[in-house]
């Protein structure tokens, strides 16, 4: 027993004096720790200023019932539940019960509110005894931060999030993905917690050693108003046709600045919302739209002009036992290039690509990289996937022997609608192809921070001679009785634009399905946007053709912006000099700087400007009126000295 009580009392003495500190540090570590305190995102804003997303501190109220003394217990317990029952509206006899429960079980964790908000916060921490702080009152505050979308539903996806699950992995969509780490997260926070047991842990201090610095906020392009013109004309149209899915995007032509993006899928209860962001990260064979960008490559190589006459051949002809046919049962006839173009002709464009490009098929495919095609928009929303564009030169490249004329009319190609839409916006920007941009600048309350600027792709996408062809085959789409758009015609304001048709799965005939599309801008002459609506799988019954079912979402998006919206009338300067007002102001000038004490000569005067240069030499003045105001007589001749307060009468008409 000597023994052992020898051994107990060096183990103690070797624990207090060779690893005392290692296990003081390891039993500190196991009852306190250090918590992370996230900061606040920074706000993302529109361009007009409202708030699409925002972080809302939202906060737990609990109560340390055994902190606080007997005395200040007893003195404030029925004050604080007087307080708690006049917030929630429950009985003050059960809310004290309940309190002094607590204290009996000795629980160090009572919650007192959950997830409220900060108005409500400052409120109960000055309720009697929890106003007594951490120590003495038993309060513990706890808080989390709640991503909120202020408009809904509306451009959510594309706003955007970053969520980070229990394994830590991370998905960031949309612009508040895109710019998170780098602008809108901020700086975590730290507070130390100290463990009350059962697994629970309470603040030390009522405030954090490490104060969280929040975000910055981020300025995008998106016009709420725009925005809410193009989500519910999307939703209108795809509720009419029972569509699965579909988007549309408004560019600003000389900028590339987004205005609106909306995306909506349905879900199984047929009702649609933000499920993916289809304009961005979907790409999908473009179908006729992609005409533009083949004749594009025939113009700039001046292999074919748009007066020239193409037989549509029965609206039928054949590669290698496939068949190219026209939407036209017995086609169009002889035509030419540009009635090809308007009609929407497959196999029109087809003969035109096909005899221009059959022996030098990688000539087309080396126009097309030219204009930037083959490349994707770098953008910062993650997601956007790279064009598909066969090539005769690359191994696995998607080539065929009917590749060069399924692609003249938009089969074998694919890209995502904003990328289809800023070639589009190219032709109508004078070729000037610019990146599409959904910030604006950044900010720290009202320091900028930083600023986006416009970001050209390629300075000339094709000639002028070019780009003027293309913007009159667009034009010619919608006139009226022209083209596959002419349904689309308005007297009141001009359109241009292509109407796109495309099979969707059609290898499989049961599952055979379309998409609509219609790509474009607005006004035809003078372009300040541009605009692609896509709408994938309407049902066939009700239509599936892209004039009919995408092209009225952008009527209506033209409509709204420029006959919905009041005219501003524009004074083009203000500077405006009449001679008579002039020469009155120049002689009322010339008295008032001669006479200060003296009766000047105010006859011929408006009765106005003499009233005003009288007073000013302190006397009062009376007016006698009978006529258009100009004075005719005065009743103190002229270089009489004058008097302070003297009346003077003025006789005008």
């Amino acid at each position: 027993m000597f023994i052992f009580g020898i051994a107990v009392v060096f183990k103690l003495l070797s624990i207090q004096f060779v690893h005392g500190e290692k296990y003081k540090a390891l039993a500190t570590k196991r009852v306190v720790k250090d918590v992370i305190i996230p900061a606040n995102r920074g706000n993302v804003y529109s361009v007009n200023g409202n708030l699409l997303a925002t972080s809302i501190p939202k906060y737990d109220i609990r109560f340390d019932a055994i902190t606080s003394s007997k005395k200040t217990f007893e003195k404030h317990v029925k004050g604080l539940a007087d307080s708690l029952a006049e917030y929630s509206g429950r009985s003050s006899a059960k809310i004290e019960r309940q309190l002094r429960r607590a204290r009996a079980n000795k629980n160090r964790y009572y919650l007192i509110a959950r997830n409220i908000g900060y108005s409500d916060y400052v409120r109960i921490r000055n309720f009697p005894l929890l106003n007594q702080g951490a120590f003495k009152g038993g309060l513990i505050v706890e808080q989390t931060t709640k991503r909120e979308h202020p408009m809904g539903g509306i451009a959510q996806r594309t706003i955007g999030y970053e969520r980070i699950d229990d394994k830590g992995n991370v998905t960031r969509p949309g612009i508040d993905g895109a710019f998170g780490v780098k602008y809108l997260r901020g700086v975590d926070g730290k507070r130390k917690k100290q463990k009350i047991g059962n697994g629970q842990w309470k603040p030390l201090n009522d405030a954090n050693e490490v104060e969280p610095k929040d975000g910055y906020d981020v300025y995008t392009t998106i016009d709420v108003n725009v925005q809410d013109i193009a989500h519910h004309a999307l939703l209108e149209q795809l509720e009419k046709y029972k569509a699965d899915h579909g988007c549309v995007v408004v560019m600003e032509t000389k900028t590339g600045e987004i205005r609106a993006i909306s995306n909506l899928g349905r879900n199984k209860n047929g009702t649609y919302y933000e499920r993916l962001n289809y304009a961005v990260g979907e790409s999908h064979e473009s179908g006729s739209t992609f005409k533009l960008m083949a004749l594009a490559a025939v113009f700039e190589h001046k292999l074919a002009d748009t007066s020239d006459v193409v037989d549509t051949e029965k609206g039928e002809i054949s590669f290698y036992g496939k068949k190219v046919r026209d939407s036209k049962h017995g086609g169009y006839g002889k035509i030419s290039v540009s009635k090809a173009f308007e009609v929407s002709s497959n196999t029109g464009i087809v003969k035109v690509i096909d005899k221009a490009y059959k022996k030098k098929p990688e000539k087309f495919v080396d126009q097309l990289y030219e204009m930037n095609l083959h490349k994707d928009l770098d953008l910062p929303i993650i997601g956007e996937p790279k064009p598909i564009i066969p090539d005769p030169r690359v191994k696995n490249g998607r080539w065929s022997g009917i590749a060069l004329q399924w692609m003249a009319y938009g089969y074998g190609v694919s890209f995502t609608p904003l990328q289809t839409l800023t070639f589009y916006n190219a032709v109508a920007n004078d070729g000037v192809m610019v990146k599409p941009r959904f910030l604006r600048e950044v900010r720290e309350f009202d320091r900028v921070v930083e600023t986006f600027e416009r970001e050209v792709i390629n300075e000339q996408v094709c000639s002028k001679e070019t780009i003027s062809k293309l913007q009159s085959l667009l034009k010619g789409v919608v006139e009226k009785d022209h083209g596959t758009g002419h349904r689309l015609y308005s007297k009141n304001f001009s359109m241009a634009g292509k109407t796109g048709t495309c099979q969707k799965d059609y290898r499989n005939k049961e599952k055979l399905n379309y998409i609509s599309s219609f790509a474009g801008y607005f006004p035809a002459d003078n372009p300040k946007y541009s605009c692609i609506v896509v709408i994938h799988e309407p049902e066939k019954g009700i239509g599936y053709y892209g004039a009919d079912v995408s092209g009225p979402v952008f009527k209506r998006i033209a409509k709204k912006i420029y006959t919905d919206t009041p005219l501003i009338d524009q004074v083009t300067s203000l500077d405006v000099k009449v001679a008579t007002v002039e020469n009155e102001f120049e002689d009322f000038y010339k008295v008032a700087q001669t006479y200060k004490t003296i009766m000047p000569n105010v006859v011929g005067m408006p009765a106005m400007d003499a009233v005003v240069l009288l007073e000013n030499m302190q006397v009062d003045v009376k007016v006698k009126l009978d006529g258009n105001g100009v004075v005719r007589a005065q009743s103190i001749d002229k270089n009489t000295k004058l008097k302070n307060n003297q009346t003077i009468v003025l006789r005008a008409s």
